[in-house]
């Protein structure tokens, strides 16, 4: 079953259940900051392991201990539940 778009309603209830997203440019948003690289690096591989189950890749970007994610669902043309999986499965790992 393909994802369905989220009203902008649904986006702002399920904000309330993520901690320090945003919505950015149209899409789900958050920057993670870490002690060193080394740390950042290794958070963004066990998050590729759950990009790959749940076959949902975010748009990530890696700056030294930063690794800064945005999230939409191409295919629904938006922000989608998916989205806010993965956004619970990266707060999960980090802790």
């Amino acid at each position: 079953m393909a994802a369905k778009k989220l009203t902008d309603a649904q986006i702002q209830e399920n904000l309330t259940h993520v901690d320090g997203w945003t919505i950015e440019e149209g899409k789900l948003h958050k920057e993670f900051q870490f002690d060193t690289f080394v740390s950042a690096f290794g958070f963004m591989t066990q998050l590729a392991l759950v990009a790959e189950s749940l076959n949902h890749h975010p748009e990530w970007f890696n700056v030294y201990n930063r690794v800064t994610i945005d999230l939409t669902t191409h295919d629904a043309g938006g922000i989608s539940e998916l989205d806010f999986q993965w956004a619970k499965q990266a707060d999960a790992m980090r802790g």
